[in-house]
Formats: C-alpha cells, sequence, structure tokens
C-alpha cells in the first residue's frame, strides 16, 4: 500500500514534488532544486532539513509583517469561526466593508471604488477592462489601446502579459496571441539623476498621435519590479499625469508590488504626488497570508463603466470575489500599516542596505547597485546560476531567489539589524566569488 502524503517522510514528499509538481517558471523535466519548508516565522524560514534562513525575499515581496504574525493568526482564527466564504454576488459581510474602508482612507483622496480581486493578475485585468468600459460608457469605443513602458511587468494573465515588456520579459512565446498595445522605451533617467525635460519629448509625441487610440497607460511607478528592479524618476509620472489630462486618457499605476510601504513612501506614486486614475495592489495587501488584490478607483471611472451603453456593470465576477476569510486578514494588516510603523522600519533598512550594499559597486563583476526603501538590488554582469547562488545561500543561512542578472531582496518590515546582516554578507560573498 501507498502511505499518504501525509505520513511520508519530507524526503519522500519531495521526490512526490519533484515528479508531479509545477512551480513558478521552472522546467518539469530539468527543475531547479527545490527545499522543503517546515515552518516559517518572524523573519525566519525553517526547513525540513534543519536549517534555519533569514528570510530576504518576503515570500516575492508579499510578507511585509513576516510569518506567523500574532495578530494576522487571530483575524484568520476569528474569521473562520464565523464565515469563511459566501458569493460576493447579491451578498455582503463586515470583512469586505472594513477592508474596503481602510483602503479608502489609505489611498490618495478621490479613490474610493473598491473591486475586490483574487491575485495581481486578475486586478490588472479588472483594471485594463475598467479603461476599456470607460470609453464605451464614454461613448468612445475607439480608445481601446494601452499605452505602457518597456521593461515593465504586470502578471502573468494574458491582458496582463499584452503591457509587460513585448521583448525581454518572460511572456515573448504568446506574442502573437495577445492583444496589440503600445509601447514607449523605458524612462531614462534613474531615480537619483537629474531631471532632464527633453524625457517628455517623445511621450508627447505618441500622446499626439495616438491618443484617439489609447484608452489608458499603465506602468509600475518609480519602481519597475520583476522586468528589472529599475528605479525610474518620478518627474516621469508627473509628465505621464499631465499628458493623461491634456489629451484625455485613463492613467493606471500598477502598486502591487511597492504599495504599501516598500518604496519608502506608503504608494510609491506619492514620489511624484499624482493620483491615478486607477489603482492596483496586491502581493502585501494579506502580508502573504492567502491570495487577495484590489482595484481601486474613482467616481467618474466607475459612473463611465456603470453606463447602459458600456454593459451598465463592470465585467468581470470571480467565484472567491471578496473572500470573507481573505479580507478579515487584508483589513487587520492594512490597521497594522494604519499605525504607521512601518516608516521607521522601512527606513532603517534602507539606510542598512546603502551602507551594505554600496560598496559592492566597486567589484568587477557588478554591473550597478540601487536602493530605495526596503528594496536592495545588486545587479551583475553576467546571468546568475541560481542552483548555485541557492545553495550557497543556504549554507550562509539566508534565503535569497534572485533571477537573471539580479541579486536582489525585498526583506520583511521586522527584519532586525543583524538578521539583515547576514543576508547583505551572503550576497557580498556571493558578488566577490564571480568578481575574481
Amino acid at each position: 500500500m501507498t502511505p499518504s502524503l501525509t505520513t511520508r517522510s519530507w524526503q519522500q514528499q519531495l521526490d512526490f514534488d519533484q515528479r508531479h509538481l509545477w512551480h513558478p517558471y521552472t522546467s518539469m523535466t530539468d527543475p531547479l532544486p527545490c527545499y522543503h519548508v517546515k515552518t516559517a516565522n518572524g523573519c525566519d524560514i525553517e526547513l525540513s532539513s534543519g536549517e534555519r534562513l533569514v528570510d530576504g525575499m518576503s515570500s516575492w515581496w508579499a510578507a511585509i509583517h513576516g510569518y506567523n504574525h500574532p495578530r494576522l493568526n487571530a483575524a484568520a482564527h476569528q474569521q473562520i469561526d464565523r464565515l469563511s466564504h459566501v458569493m460576493f454576488g447579491g451578498l455582503t459581510h463586515e470583512p469586505a466593508v472594513t477592508l474596503a474602508e481602510r483602503l479608502i482612507k489609505l489611498t490618495p483622496a478621490g479613490l474610493d471604488r473598491v473591486f475586490i480581486a483574487d491575485s495581481g493578475s486578475v486586478s490588472v485585468e479588472v483594471a485594463i477592462k475598467m479603461a476599456l468600459q470607460y470609453w464605451v460608457g464614454r461613448e468612445q469605443p475607439q480608445k481601446n489601446q494601452l499605452l505602457t513602458v518597456r521593461g515593465g511587468y504586470h502578471g502573468d494573465t494574458f491582458a496582463a502579459m499584452s503591457v509587460c515588456d513585448p521583448v525581454n520579459g518572460m511572456h515573448h512565446l504568446f506574442k502573437h496571441a495577445l492583444c496589440n498595445q503600445q509601447f514607449v522605451d523605458k524612462p531614462r533617467l534613474s531615480f537619483w539623476q537629474d531631471w532632464d525635460p527633453a524625457e517628455e519629448h517623445q511621450l508627447r509625441q505618441v500622446f499626439e498621435q495616438q491618443h484617439q487610440r489609447l484608452a489608458a497607460v499603465i506602468l509600475e511607478p518609480v519602481v519597475q519590479g520583476a522586468g528589472g528592479m529599475r528605479m525610474y524618476h518620478p518627474n516621469y509620472l508627473r509628465v505621464l499625469r499631465s499628458l493623461c489630462d491634456e489629451f484625455g486618457l485613463l492613467l493606471i499605476c500598477d502598486e502591487i508590488a511597492t504599495g504599501f510601504g516598500r518604496s519608502g513612501k506608503l504608494f510609491a506614486s506619492e514620489f511624484a504626488d499624482i493620483t491615478p486614475d486607477i489603482l492596483c495592489v496586491g502581493k502585501a495587501l494579506t502580508s502573504g497570508y492567502m491570495t487577495l488584490a484590489a482595484v481601486v478607483t474613482n467616481a467618474d471611472v466607475a459612473t463611465a463603466v456603470s453606463a447602459e451603453q458600456a454593459g451598465g456593470a463592470l465585467m468581470h465576477g470571480p467565484t472567491f470575489m471578496g473572500n470573507p476569510l481573505a479580507c478579515a486578514v487584508a483589513a487587520e494588516s492594512l490597521a497594522m500599516i494604519a499605525e504607521g510603523h512601518w516608516q521607521q522600519q522601512v527606513a532603517q533598512i534602507e539606510q542598512q542596505l546603502q551602507q551594505q550594499l554600496n560598496p559592492l559597486q566597486q567589484l568587477a563583476g557588478v554591473n550597478e547597485v540601487r536602493v530605495l526603501g526596503a528594496i536592495g538590488v545588486v545587479e551583475m554582469q553576467q546571468p546568475i546560476d541560481v542552483a548555485a547562488a541557492q545553495q550557497l545561500f543556504i549554507q550562509r543561512g539566508v534565503w535569497i531567489r534572485p533571477f537573471g542578472r539580479l541579486l536582489y531582496i525585498m526583506p520583511p518590515y521586522l527584519i532586525e539589524p543583524e538578521q539583515l546582516s547576514r543576508v547583505t554578507a551572503a550576497m557580498a560573498e556571493y558578488a566577490r566569488s564571480v568578481s575574481a
């Protein structure tokens, strides 16, 4: 008799996993090594093989409050005893109302209509649908394309893929099946360079030539995440906001990765002091406890989308929309964000990352070091051998997941200085090993 998975050893579970389970961006025939997690608490991940790892990734940037947090645990426990799920069509509940109320208080003034989605990619799909339906509602259905910048990443579903980088992104295999969107060059100036007004020239040309068929601009404010971990000048956002107003386009800000303090601002768009028409949030919304995202927009967009000629309703309705359990955890996570401790935590992380990572800029194998808020990036000259690098990191007691040429971290906000030093020391050791 074959033992159940619950009675198999962790090594047997790993063997089963390797044969049957797909992991993100991983081959089924030649998979990268996978490590079996036993427990996680605070900033520590404990492997079943006995290693304790300081987490430098916040589980793909989501677990900002760390793991096994007593307040978030309590919110989940209390809610599951009351109501774990109910359809959101025709019904509502306290966790969804509380979540929406707290989101509206935290997001820029004027954004007060909330669509609760399943995941970050789905929230981008919903935002794009909002933009397209908006112009149908305004009786300009010819405005049905999106404008975005190269180097961006917005998710793995089809509309989201269509606005990711078309050449260097992860979705070029699907280019013939994707909607044809408009792209401009990625922002030229980094976050720290002096602003050059000439940066507006190409953008204005595109707006002048294409605005009659463009519904919206979508981009990640200030920080391009999985597309390259680039930090660009906030004035670029200001120019886009101004051009959208001048030529009649909606502005969609994808803050799924940057929202809730990661960049040093509550939302990265605050660096430019602008308000988008549509805002996507996710990842840290539940601090990584479960999948949830949201799209927050204004009354103008909501009214146009709801117009009779636009169908009378937003054409999207996930089965698990407004899941009470996820909403309850998200509402508590936002309550913790609203208390403001993240500001000092992120400032301390940024200062330490600058002190400990900036010297790596001098190494021959390093192309550039970038630090903004609780984001630390060491861009190497050559692609990173992920399997070899992770083996080294686990030996050093840290968890870092590089990709491409990027050795980067986004740790939980509650990481202690000595824990962060272990992570940066491991990064430095790898960078020096390939620079020798």
